[in-house]
Protein backbone atom coordinates (compact mmCIF):
# COMPACT_ATOMS: atom_id res chain seq x y z
CA UNK A 1 0.00 0.00 0.00
CA UNK A 2 1.46 3.63 -0.91
CA UNK A 3 1.68 6.13 2.07
CA UNK A 4 -1.51 7.69 1.28
CA UNK A 5 -3.28 4.46 1.78
CA UNK A 6 -1.71 3.76 5.13
CA UNK A 7 -3.36 6.79 6.01
CA UNK A 8 -6.51 6.27 5.43
CA UNK A 9 -6.80 2.99 6.77
CA UNK A 10 -4.97 4.01 10.02
CA UNK A 11 -7.44 6.49 10.09
CA UNK A 12 -10.20 4.32 9.37
CA UNK A 13 -9.21 1.72 12.36
CA UNK A 14 -8.78 5.07 14.64
CA UNK A 15 -12.25 6.34 14.01
CA UNK A 16 -13.82 2.98 13.64
CA UNK A 17 -12.39 1.16 16.72
CA UNK A 18 -13.07 3.84 18.79
CA UNK A 19 -17.02 3.46 17.71
CA UNK A 20 -17.60 0.61 20.59
CA UNK A 21 -16.78 3.16 22.94
CA UNK A 22 -19.45 5.98 21.49
CA UNK A 23 -21.98 3.43 21.34
CA UNK A 24 -21.53 2.02 25.01
CA UNK A 25 -22.26 5.56 26.26
CA UNK A 26 -25.25 6.25 23.86
CA UNK A 27 -27.03 2.94 24.89
CA UNK A 28 -26.53 3.43 28.67
CA UNK A 29 -29.48 6.76 27.96
CA UNK A 30 -31.44 6.08 24.68
CA UNK A 31 -32.54 2.97 22.97
CA UNK A 32 -30.18 1.01 20.62
CA UNK A 33 -33.10 2.11 17.91
CA UNK A 34 -32.17 5.58 18.77
CA UNK A 35 -28.88 5.87 19.00
CA UNK A 36 -28.85 4.51 15.67
CA UNK A 37 -31.14 6.69 14.33
CA UNK A 38 -29.59 9.73 15.73
CA UNK A 39 -26.14 8.15 13.93
CA UNK A 40 -27.30 7.98 10.94
CA UNK A 41 -28.86 11.66 11.20
CA UNK A 42 -25.78 12.77 11.52
CA UNK A 43 -23.82 10.62 9.34
CA UNK A 44 -26.24 11.74 6.24
CA UNK A 45 -26.18 15.45 7.20
CA UNK A 46 -22.25 14.70 7.33
CA UNK A 47 -22.23 13.36 3.79
CA UNK A 48 -25.30 15.47 2.01
CA UNK A 49 -22.55 18.64 2.21
CA UNK A 50 -19.70 15.94 1.37
CA UNK A 51 -21.21 15.29 -2.11
CA UNK A 52 -22.69 18.68 -1.88
CA UNK A 53 -19.48 20.42 -2.18
CA UNK A 54 -18.02 17.13 -4.35
CA UNK A 55 -21.12 17.67 -7.05
CA UNK A 56 -20.06 21.82 -7.21
CA UNK A 57 -16.73 20.60 -8.90
CA UNK A 58 -17.89 17.71 -11.09
CA UNK A 59 -21.28 18.15 -11.51
CA UNK A 60 -24.18 15.86 -10.76
CA UNK A 61 -24.06 11.85 -11.59
CA UNK A 62 -26.54 9.68 -12.78
CA UNK A 63 -27.39 6.81 -10.67
CA UNK A 64 -28.57 4.01 -12.40
CA UNK A 65 -31.33 1.67 -11.60
CA UNK A 66 -28.66 -1.15 -10.89
CA UNK A 67 -27.08 1.38 -7.96
CA UNK A 68 -30.08 1.77 -6.37
CA UNK A 69 -31.03 -1.98 -5.72
CA UNK A 70 -26.96 -2.50 -4.92
CA UNK A 71 -26.98 0.40 -2.12
CA UNK A 72 -30.68 -0.79 -1.25
CA UNK A 73 -28.84 -3.81 -0.48
CA UNK A 74 -26.18 -2.49 1.24
CA UNK A 75 -28.33 0.07 3.19
CA UNK A 76 -29.47 -3.14 4.82
CA UNK A 77 -26.32 -5.26 5.15
CA UNK A 78 -23.81 -2.80 6.24
CA UNK A 79 -25.50 -0.03 8.24
CA UNK A 80 -29.23 -0.78 9.55
CA UNK A 81 -28.82 -4.67 10.26
CA UNK A 82 -25.02 -4.39 11.82
CA UNK A 83 -25.53 -0.75 13.70
CA UNK A 84 -28.71 -2.24 15.39
CA UNK A 85 -27.21 -5.57 16.41
CA UNK A 86 -24.09 -4.25 17.23
CA UNK A 87 -25.98 -1.07 19.50
CA UNK A 88 -28.23 -3.61 21.29
CA UNK A 89 -25.49 -5.93 22.05
CA UNK A 90 -23.66 -3.10 23.86
CA UNK A 91 -26.22 -3.37 26.62
CA UNK A 92 -25.06 -6.15 27.99
CA UNK A 93 -21.45 -6.76 27.07
CA UNK A 94 -18.72 -4.39 27.43
CA UNK A 95 -17.33 -2.14 24.82
CA UNK A 96 -13.91 -4.16 24.57
CA UNK A 97 -15.95 -7.28 24.16
CA UNK A 98 -17.69 -6.05 21.61
CA UNK A 99 -14.65 -4.66 19.55
CA UNK A 100 -12.84 -8.60 19.90
CA UNK A 101 -15.96 -10.25 18.06
CA UNK A 102 -16.06 -7.60 15.52
CA UNK A 103 -12.52 -8.78 15.08
CA UNK A 104 -13.74 -11.35 13.45
CA UNK A 105 -14.66 -9.97 10.07
CA UNK A 106 -11.40 -10.42 8.26
CA UNK A 107 -12.06 -14.41 9.50
CA UNK A 108 -15.35 -14.45 7.83
CA UNK A 109 -14.32 -12.77 4.97
CA UNK A 110 -11.70 -15.79 4.30
CA UNK A 111 -14.49 -17.71 4.80
CA UNK A 112 -16.72 -16.42 1.83
CA UNK A 113 -14.46 -14.98 -0.38
CA UNK A 114 -14.19 -18.37 -2.00
CA UNK A 115 -17.46 -18.69 -2.83
CA UNK A 116 -17.59 -15.63 -5.15
CA UNK A 117 -14.21 -15.06 -6.18
CA UNK A 118 -12.32 -17.57 -7.98
CA UNK A 119 -8.79 -17.01 -7.32
CA UNK A 120 -9.46 -17.46 -3.01
CA UNK A 121 -9.01 -21.29 -2.30
CA UNK A 122 -9.14 -22.75 0.70
CA UNK A 123 -5.82 -23.94 1.51
CA UNK A 124 -4.17 -25.87 4.34
CA UNK A 125 -2.68 -22.92 5.77
CA UNK A 126 -5.87 -21.43 5.61
CA UNK A 127 -7.46 -24.01 7.13
CA UNK A 128 -5.26 -24.13 10.31
CA UNK A 129 -6.11 -20.27 10.61
CA UNK A 130 -9.95 -20.57 10.95
CA UNK A 131 -9.57 -23.45 12.94
CA UNK A 132 -7.23 -21.48 15.86
CA UNK A 133 -9.80 -18.31 15.02
CA UNK A 134 -12.88 -20.64 15.71
CA UNK A 135 -11.56 -22.38 18.94
CA UNK A 136 -10.84 -18.45 19.66
CA UNK A 137 -14.55 -18.06 18.92
CA UNK A 138 -15.43 -21.07 21.59
CA UNK A 139 -13.02 -19.89 24.31
CA UNK A 140 -14.98 -16.35 24.55
CA UNK A 141 -18.26 -17.62 24.35
CA UNK A 142 -17.47 -20.01 27.29
CA UNK A 143 -17.96 -17.94 30.07
CA UNK A 144 -21.66 -17.57 28.84
CA UNK A 145 -22.22 -21.06 27.66
CA UNK A 146 -21.37 -22.76 31.22
CA UNK A 147 -24.33 -20.63 32.81
CA UNK A 148 -26.78 -21.08 29.57
CA UNK A 149 -28.50 -19.37 27.62
CA UNK A 150 -28.96 -15.50 28.54
CA UNK A 151 -28.71 -11.77 27.60
CA UNK A 152 -24.99 -11.97 27.32
CA UNK A 153 -24.82 -15.29 25.22
CA UNK A 154 -27.57 -13.74 22.66
CA UNK A 155 -25.42 -10.43 22.40
CA UNK A 156 -22.23 -11.83 21.88
CA UNK A 157 -24.09 -14.07 18.89
CA UNK A 158 -25.55 -10.69 17.57
CA UNK A 159 -22.15 -9.17 17.39
CA UNK A 160 -20.86 -12.10 15.45
CA UNK A 161 -23.96 -11.82 13.36
CA UNK A 162 -22.53 -8.20 12.71
CA UNK A 163 -19.31 -9.08 11.56
CA UNK A 164 -20.65 -11.56 8.84
CA UNK A 165 -22.70 -9.07 7.22
CA UNK A 166 -19.83 -6.86 7.44
CA UNK A 167 -17.37 -9.35 5.70
CA UNK A 168 -20.24 -10.17 3.34
CA UNK A 169 -20.97 -6.65 2.57
CA UNK A 170 -16.92 -5.98 1.66
CA UNK A 171 -17.21 -8.27 -0.72
CA UNK A 172 -20.78 -7.33 -2.36
CA UNK A 173 -19.61 -4.01 -2.36
CA UNK A 174 -16.31 -4.76 -4.34
CA UNK A 175 -17.89 -6.78 -6.56
CA UNK A 176 -21.31 -4.33 -7.77
CA UNK A 177 -19.83 -0.36 -7.50
CA UNK A 178 -17.06 0.28 -9.29
CA UNK A 179 -17.96 3.69 -11.26
CA UNK A 180 -19.03 5.84 -8.14
CA UNK A 181 -17.35 7.90 -6.22
CA UNK A 182 -16.57 6.84 -2.34
CA UNK A 183 -18.58 10.09 -1.12
CA UNK A 184 -21.71 9.28 -3.66
CA UNK A 185 -21.14 5.34 -2.60
CA UNK A 186 -21.52 6.16 0.87
CA UNK A 187 -24.06 9.05 0.48
CA UNK A 188 -26.40 6.39 -1.20
CA UNK A 189 -26.13 3.03 1.66
CA UNK A 190 -26.52 6.08 4.14
CA UNK A 191 -29.76 7.42 2.60
CA UNK A 192 -31.09 3.56 2.20
CA UNK A 193 -30.25 2.92 5.84
CA UNK A 194 -31.92 6.06 7.43
CA UNK A 195 -34.69 4.84 5.43
CA UNK A 196 -35.03 0.84 6.51
CA UNK A 197 -34.46 2.39 10.74
CA UNK A 198 -37.20 4.71 10.06
CA UNK A 199 -39.03 2.25 8.98
CA UNK A 200 -38.54 -0.08 11.85
CA UNK A 201 -39.13 2.51 14.24
CA UNK A 202 -42.35 3.00 12.86
CA UNK A 203 -43.40 -0.61 12.76
CA UNK A 204 -42.32 -1.46 16.11
CA UNK A 205 -44.22 1.80 17.53
CA UNK A 206 -41.15 1.94 20.03
CA UNK A 207 -41.02 5.60 21.39
CA UNK A 208 -38.44 7.82 20.07
CA UNK A 209 -36.89 9.21 23.59
CA UNK A 210 -33.88 11.92 22.62
CA UNK A 211 -31.18 12.04 24.88
CA UNK A 212 -30.90 14.71 27.35
CA UNK A 213 -27.00 14.67 28.53
CA UNK A 214 -24.68 16.46 26.66
CA UNK A 215 -22.06 13.20 26.96
CA UNK A 216 -25.23 11.45 25.10
CA UNK A 217 -25.23 13.58 21.65
CA UNK A 218 -21.73 13.93 21.69
CA UNK A 219 -21.57 10.13 21.63
CA UNK A 220 -23.53 9.97 18.42
CA UNK A 221 -22.61 12.85 16.45
CA UNK A 222 -19.19 11.22 17.01
CA UNK A 223 -20.51 8.49 15.60
CA UNK A 224 -22.80 9.78 13.17
CA UNK A 225 -20.24 12.22 11.21
CA UNK A 226 -16.51 10.78 12.21
CA UNK A 227 -17.96 6.74 12.31
CA UNK A 228 -20.16 7.06 9.34
CA UNK A 229 -19.49 9.53 7.36
CA UNK A 230 -15.99 10.02 7.58
CA UNK A 231 -15.55 6.42 8.41
CA UNK A 232 -17.74 5.16 5.33
CA UNK A 233 -15.99 7.17 2.62
CA UNK A 234 -12.76 5.92 3.81
CA UNK A 235 -13.99 1.99 3.60
CA UNK A 236 -15.26 2.51 -0.02
CA UNK A 237 -12.05 4.46 -0.97
CA UNK A 238 -10.45 1.46 0.40
CA UNK A 239 -12.43 -0.75 -1.19
CA UNK A 240 -11.48 -0.06 -4.52
CA UNK A 241 -7.91 1.06 -4.41
CA UNK A 242 -6.16 -1.64 -2.33
CA UNK A 243 -9.55 -4.56 -2.23
CA UNK A 244 -12.28 -6.14 0.44
CA UNK A 245 -9.30 -8.23 1.92
CA UNK A 246 -6.74 -6.02 2.90
CA UNK A 247 -9.53 -3.38 3.80
CA UNK A 248 -11.18 -5.53 6.17
CA UNK A 249 -7.87 -6.19 7.75
CA UNK A 250 -8.83 -2.81 9.11
CA UNK A 251 -10.96 -4.47 11.97
CA UNK A 252 -7.34 -6.36 13.63
CA UNK A 253 -6.87 -2.69 14.96
CA UNK A 254 -10.49 -2.46 16.63
CA UNK A 255 -9.65 -4.97 19.55
CA UNK A 256 -6.71 -2.86 20.71
CA UNK A 257 -8.67 0.35 19.96
CA UNK A 258 -11.96 -1.09 21.65
CA UNK A 259 -10.26 -2.74 24.81
CA UNK A 260 -8.14 0.17 25.59
CA UNK A 261 -10.67 2.85 25.67
CA UNK A 262 -13.03 0.26 27.57
CA UNK A 263 -10.81 -0.03 30.53
CA UNK A 264 -9.22 3.53 30.42
CA UNK A 265 -12.70 5.52 29.81
CA UNK A 266 -15.32 3.19 31.05
CA UNK A 267 -13.26 1.20 33.82
CA UNK A 268 -14.24 -2.17 32.27
CA UNK A 269 -12.89 -5.48 33.23
CA UNK A 270 -11.08 -7.80 31.26
CA UNK A 271 -11.22 -11.92 32.17
CA UNK A 272 -8.50 -14.42 30.22
CA UNK A 273 -11.12 -15.63 28.13
CA UNK A 274 -11.16 -12.19 26.20
CA UNK A 275 -7.66 -12.25 26.34
CA UNK A 276 -6.73 -15.47 25.00
CA UNK A 277 -9.71 -16.12 22.72
CA UNK A 278 -8.78 -12.45 20.93
CA UNK A 279 -5.63 -13.36 20.58
CA UNK A 280 -6.56 -16.18 18.92
CA UNK A 281 -8.92 -14.84 17.10
CA UNK A 282 -5.90 -12.31 15.48
CA UNK A 283 -3.48 -14.67 15.31
CA UNK A 284 -5.92 -16.95 13.22
CA UNK A 285 -6.47 -13.81 10.81
CA UNK A 286 -3.22 -12.75 10.49
CA UNK A 287 -2.06 -16.11 9.91
CA UNK A 288 -4.48 -16.46 6.81
CA UNK A 289 -3.12 -12.85 6.02
CA UNK A 290 -0.10 -13.58 6.00
CA UNK A 291 0.04 -16.13 2.66
CA UNK A 292 0.66 -13.79 -0.74
CA UNK A 293 -1.98 -14.72 -2.83
CA UNK A 294 -3.06 -13.15 -6.10
CA UNK A 295 -3.50 -9.23 -7.31
CA UNK A 296 -6.52 -7.16 -7.72
CA UNK A 297 -8.27 -7.11 -11.33
CA UNK A 298 -10.39 -4.13 -13.04
CA UNK A 299 -12.92 -6.83 -15.04
CA UNK A 300 -16.08 -6.31 -14.16
CA UNK A 301 -17.28 -8.78 -11.94
CA UNK A 302 -14.36 -10.43 -11.25
CA UNK A 303 -12.29 -9.83 -7.77
CA UNK A 304 -8.94 -11.02 -7.58
CA UNK A 305 -7.65 -10.33 -3.68
CA UNK A 306 -3.85 -10.42 -2.67
CA UNK A 307 -0.84 -8.97 -1.29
Amino acid sequence: MTVKEWCKFILLSLVWGSSFLWIKIAVEEVSPLVTVGLRLVFGLASLAVFVFLLTRSRGLIKISRKYLVVFAVLGMTNIALPFILIAWSEQYITSALASIINGTVPLFTMLAAPLFITDERITPIRLVGLAGGFIGVLILLSPELKVGGNSSILAEIAMFGGAILYAGSSIFARRTTEGLSPGDQALLQMSFGVFYVCAIVFFTGQPVVLPRLPITWGAVAWLGILGSAVGTVLFFDLIHSIGPTRTVIVSYVFPLVGVLLGVVVLHETIVWQEIVGGLLILSGVVFINSIKTVRLQSQPGEVNISD
